[in-house]
């Protein structure tokens, strides 16, 4: 694993993913990741701690300057629980559950946030403006309604599919409502 490319090119993608959506104050970012994935692997199969600790970092360094929380997203094994400060999950009354993620129920990336974040917390799900998905772990779940891919054009981590998704609000009203 090239750690040098894998942080280029996440930096590369998050800058120019966070010019394309509007991310305010105390927004939530959800981040899905399988590491085994980003190192070519299928899904589950070669979870890398050290691999899920550099992207966190780097996604938490781009998030912090814009005072975004960020959100990691465990594996299926979790039920795609999500790990997140204690202070974010209170301010938003999500539910907290009790367990803690480990390299082969919650994955890389999730056990990664929660050794790395002040106050970790796991609950079951949210409500985030946007995310990204590295390695087709499904992120869509914790995505506001309604959801917008973005389209970046850096298309790999590693040797993972990376897509975003931000949300707008709902269009109701019809033909005769008028939208901004």
């Amino acid at each position: 694993m090239d750690f040098e490319e894998l942080k280029s090119n996440l930096n590369l993608y998050l800058d120019e993913l966070l010019r394309k959506i509007d991310l305010e104050e105390d927004d939530i970012f959800v981040l899905g990741c399988s590491t085994s994935e980003v190192k070519g692997n299928n899904i589950g199969k070669d979870t890398d701690i050290d691999v899920g600790k550099v992207i966190v970092e780097i996604v938490m360094e781009k998030l912090d300057g814009l005072n975004v929380n960020l959100a990691v997203q465990c594996c299926e094994h979790l039920n795609r629980a999500i790990v997140l400060e204690k202070t974010v999950a209170k301010k938003n009354n999500f539910e907290i559950v009790s367990v803690v993620p480990k390299k082969n129920a919650g994955g890389g990336v999730a056990t990664s946030a929660y050794s790395i974040f002040k106050n970790p917390v796991v609950v079951e799900k949210i409500v985030a403006k946007a995310g990204i998905d590295i390695g087709d772990t499904e992120i869509g779940m914790h995505i506001k309604f309604v959801q917008v891919p973005v389209r970046v054009s850096i298309k790999e981590i590693g040797n993972a599919r990376i897509t975003a998704l931000t949300s707008r609000p709902k269009l109701i009203g019809g033909q005769r409502a008028l939208y901004e």
